[in-house]
């Protein structure tokens, strides 16, 4: 989809090459897995927390702008769908910006929402009509 993905952590790349290694969920990863020992990416990014960094997910346009963040605690999970979705989003979006993709959106095709005044307290009527 013309991205490039990268995982970041507090932890060593050997740590990292550990993880790959022995779990599961991680043994087809094909993207960079950095290693931010002393935490100075993740606190520019607001999710250092006392030695160890909260679960930031980032989504960066080939710009340099920051077009979704989300910061979940460690005891829980990220949902590859839903960033998926928000990834889809967003370079629809990029194309269409007058347009706005509710939270159901899924793929191009889905009923977006033209934002203004006129929606305001109406988009349960646009999503329905």
């Amino acid at each position: 989809m013309g991205c490039e993905i990268v995982t970041v952590s507090c932890d060593t790349h050997f740590v990292h090459l550990a993880w790959q290694r022995d779990e599961k969920e991680l043994a087809n990863v094909k993207f960079h897995m950095g290693a931010d020992r002393d935490g100075s990416l993740a606190k520019q990014f607001g999710v250092y927390n006392g030695g160890f960094a909260l679960r930031g997910t980032y989504l960066i346009n080939p710009e340099g702008k920051l077009m979704n963040a989300e910061v979940n605690f460690l005891n829980l999970g990220r949902n590859i769908d839903e960033i998926l979705r928000k990834f889809k989003a967003n370079l629809y979006l990029g194309k269409n910006p007058k347009e706005g993709c509710p939270a159901k959106w899924k793929d191009e095709g889905d009923k977006t929402l033209k934002p203004g005044p006129e929606m305001v307290g109406r988009v349960h009527e646009a999503l329905k009509g």
